[in-house]
């Protein structure tokens, strides 16, 4: 797995005197957690984590210093995790620090942006777990909400927040909704077959899963590749994919089947058997399907064939321009 230099920034934050939470911590510890490390236990992000107590406060100053630090050192990616209280007035939307007040929200959506967009990182991704989150990087065409406004980042940078701009937040059993359904994402739930877990695939999972009556999620995204966040257990791997161009000459051929595939039938021990595991494999995943039968069982002991799906046919093109 090839290794780049990322960083994480982790904030939770549920100490506030004014309204206290409950599942802010819960969810920055599960973030730290995910992003940590891959699923076989390799190194992913380098993450910073801070969260509130009653001896640590994250103060406006204490947390725009760590955002802007963040964006300062010179990786291949950093991200930003916030859960905890957000706000708006009239001036735009804030994370709530502890301590804050009317006149001192905290940190403010535009600072945060700011800092990102001045930043020289490649790639950034900020997630936020807040109330009013998808106020953040917008600018109001004609002074109102809604479809009159645009996003402002600049290439590289992608925003996941938890809901619309008029929207609050939910937890639900000491955890956020939004962090909770990310997590699982994370772990999998938005993986594709080679096990990687983008942005792109990440808010498609909370697209499906939060329906038209919940918080809506928002992404916004000026990017020109989509970098993986975390790579989980792969549903075929990148081995036997490969084999795709070995086992089908052209993307619309067909890979003819006889008993000699099938390990149940004679010739036992046949050199097919192992090819036919390959394709097995890929079957479970979609990329590959049987012709005139509706198992690949049957197809191998009644001598038919098999053929790539349209997913198969996209990861053979994959494959051919030597992209796997």
């Amino acid at each position: 797995m090839f290794r780049t230099h990322k960083t994480a920034l982790i904030i939770g934050i549920n100490d506030y005197k004014f309204a206290p939470l409950r599942g802010c911590i819960n969810d920055a510890n599960k973030m730290d957690k995910m992003l940590s490390k891959h699923y076989d236990g390799s190194p992913n992000f380098q993450t910073k984590l801070l969260t509130s107590s009653e001896s640590r406060q994250i103060t406006d100053g204490f947390l725009r210093g760590e955002i802007e630090n963040l964006f300062k050192h010179r990786v291949d990616t950093a991200l930003l995790y916030f859960s905890g209280h957000g706000t708006t007035t009239s001036l735009g939307g804030y994370l709530v620090t502890q301590g804050a007040s009317a006149s001192d929200p905290g940190v403010s959506f535009n600072d945060v942006i700011r800092y990102a967009n001045q930043s020289l990182i490649p790639e950034i991704i900020i997630i936020l777990d807040c109330c009013h989150s998808g106020h953040v990087a917008n600018w109001n065409l004609t002074g109102s909400e809604g479809h009159n406004s645009v996003a402002l980042i600049r290439e590289g940078v992608s925003i996941l927040s938890a809901s619309r701009p008029e929207q609050f937040s939910l937890e639900k059993n000491g955890a956020g909704l939004f962090t909770s359904i990310i997590c699982e994402g994370l772990a999998g739930g938005a993986a594709d077959i080679l096990g990687e877990v983008t942005v792109a695939n990440v808010y498609a999972n909370a697209d499906n899963l939060l329906g038209p009556w919940d918080q809506r999620p928002i992404l916004k995204s000026h990017v020109t590749k989509m970098t993986p966040l975390r790579y989980c257990k792969p549903k075929v791997e990148r081995s036997i994919i490969r084999q795709l161009t070995n086992y089908f000459a052209k993307a619309d051929s067909e890979h003819s089947l006889d008993p000699s595939y099938e390990p149940t039938t004679a010739p036992i021990g046949d050199d097919n058997e192992k090819i036919f595991e390959h394709l097995q494999i890929m079957t479970a995943a979609n990329l590959i399907e049987p012709v005139g039968e509706k198992h690949m069982y049957y197809a191998a002991v009644n001598s038919k064939s098999c053929r790539l799906t349209q997913l198969g046919k996209f990861y053979w093109n994959m494959v051919k321009a030597n992209r796997i």
